[in-house]
């Protein structure tokens, strides 16, 4: 975007940062350009193309508010309602559905200082903590102490507690510690009506492990993925777990996918606790074990342009090799783009591959799951080909690396995208394929299963595709989006898992929970009677 074209967007007006800067502080007021533009989009990769196509001014934000306390978010949540400003609540900027995405309109209000780390009932084994908190950095303060959450989302290093609880994230290990709302015992929440709630009193006693749960609406789980459309959490209680001294991962081969997904359910319905299982399809597969082989010659190989770069920086003059380099770059990215977008041709090659697929497993806790692990594995081998701890322990060192793999795509012109979907064991299969079906015109794609359970599992699809110029990107991309959404809905299984919901699903969230905007509405008249907090999300 030209200077000129970046002189045209609006500008924040000094009423607004006064009022801000009384609340929370002027050095915690941002609203120059700069700072408005690098909150203009999470992760989502619609907001992406857009960036990377200069088009920038859609989700600008007035100004971010960084507040320091639950004190200072309830003097923000109170000046909006006085003055009828929209706010969004911001945590790590990780989300990948737009659930973070504002307008000239609204005030961002970024929970970041909220980061320490309240209590450790270590008795109890009850953590109290402020939802800015980086989870990284929580896990490494409770590894310290010798225990753990087990929420391990690949976004890790990147993403808060807050952002976890709002959008019901799952982590990697979610078949062995649940998702997020498995874990939250109680939440303190600044509601759109200005009242702070807490929403369990005794955590331990309102919501026990096991037994008969107090009477009335559960207001943790009624907050609970509510992705700020209700109000903001400032806090959380939450159950915490020994950290695990025994770990056993293995893969194993199998003859195709709905052979593995028989070997799973059996396992899960066993009453096996698995710490992850992950089944790629054919495709994924096959990348993989080219991922995990031990050869280096495989394992360490680059991309043949990457090859051609190299040698060409031994033997070409250096004053010539930028040149070169930028050369081979606009070639690597046109090839690329042109593969990518034949995504019929692409998706008809996965189809004649030899059907196996690989599935990693593993257990952790303490000395007791060594039996519960060899008898797993047993069952599994009744299936499918045991591959060894290879497979598993390479998908241990490498597991958050996947998070940071994507923007190569982007830089060729192309997008990736990843859409988790849920459903039961016995529509599992039909969920597949019909996916696959409705976005192969539009995307190349491929699959695994993971986050496991007695009662079904979900699907993480990943896809890419290349559009030509910005509106063709744009419009293959939605086109994916509204096919594969489409088919989700028709099939009968749930849009969403552990991503959220945001912007880019709000459309079909109706379809997940028949009857459920209403209560929505009357959830949002209770507790955000202004219709302030996060407008648009969830529900469109």
């Amino acid at each position: 975007m030209s200077t000129s074209a970046l002189s045209t967007l609006p500008e924040t007006s000094a009423a607004l940062v006064r009022d801000l800067a009384g609340i929370v502080g002027p050095q915690w007021v941002r609203s120059g350009l700069t700072d408005r533009l690098a909150y203009n989009n999470d992760c989502w990769p619609r907001g992406i193309i857009l960036t990377r196509g200069r088009r920038i001014h859609q989700h600008l934000p007035a100004a971010i508010a960084q507040p320091r306390n639950e004190h200072e978010v309830a003097a923000l949540v109170a000046w909006a309602r006085r003055t009828g400003t929209p706010i969004i609540p911001y945590g790590a900027g990780s989300g990948v559905c737009g659930g973070t995405l504002a307008d000239e309109t609204a005030v961002i209000v970024d929970l970041k200082r909220l980061k320490r780390i309240l209590e450790t009932r270590e008795e109890d084994m009850v953590l109290r903590a402020e939802t800015g908190i980086i989870g990284m950095v929580l896990e490494k303060e409770l590894e310290r102490r010798g225990l753990t959450l087990g929420h391990f989302p690949s976004s890790l290093y990147c993403s808060s507690l807050g952002g976890y609880l709002a959008a019901r994230s799952a982590g990697q290990y979610s078949s062995r510690y649940g998702k997020i709302e498995d874990m939250v015992l109680s939440m303190r929440v600044v509601a759109g009506s200005g009242e702070v709630i807490e929403t369990g009193a005794d955590p331990l006693q309102a919501r026990p492990r096991h037994g008969v749960p107090a009477l009335g609406p559960d207001l943790t789980q009624l907050f609970v993925g509510s992705e700020g459309t209700l109000g903001l959490i400032t806090e959380a209680t939450l159950r915490i777990e020994p950290v695990a001294t025994h770990r056993f991962y293995r893969g194993f081969q199998f003859g195709d996918v709905n052979l593995a997904l028989n070997a799973m359910r059996e396992m899960m319905q066993a009453g096996l606790r698995p710490a992850v299982v992950r089944l790629y399809d054919a495709f994924d597969s096959l990348i993989g074990s080219k991922r995990s082989s031990t050869k280096k010659n495989v394992n360490e190989a680059p991309w043949l342009f990457d090859r051609l770069k190299r040698h060409a920086s031994d033997v070409v003059p250096e004053q010539l090799f930028g040149q070169l380099k930028r050369r081979v770059d606009v070639a690597t990215k046109g090839l690329l783009g042109r593969i990518v977008g034949q995504p019929l041709i692409l998706n008809a090659l996965i189809d004649v591959l030899p059907a196996d697929c690989m599935l990693v497993i593993g257990f952790e806790g303490t000395a007791l799951v060594e039996d519960e692990a060899n008898y797993a594995f047993e069952l599994l081998s009744r299936y499918g080909l045991d591959l060894g701890v290879e497979p598993g322990m390479h998908w241990l060192q490498n597991r958050f690396n996947v998070s940071y793999k994507q923007s190569p795509m982007f830089d060729t012109g192309s997008f990736v995208d990843t859409m988790e979907v849920s459903t039961t064991w016995a529509n599992l299969s039909n969920l597949y394929e019909s996916v696959r079906r409705a976005v192969s015109p539009y995307v190349f794609v491929m699959a695994h299963f993971s986050h496991v359970y007695p009662e079904g599992s979900s699907i993480y699809f990943t896809f890419a595709g290349f559009g030509g110029d910005l509106d063709d990107t744009l419009k293959r991309y939605e086109a994916t989006w509204k096919a594969g959404l489409d088919a989700v809905a028709q099939s009968g299984a749930s849009i969403a898992h552990h991503h959220g919901v945001g912007l880019s699903k709000a459309a079909w969230t109706h379809h997940d929970h028949p009857g459920g905007q209403a209560l929505f509405g009357a959830l949002k008249s209770a507790f955000d009677p202004d219709a302030i907090m996060n407008p648009g999300k969830v529900y469109a």
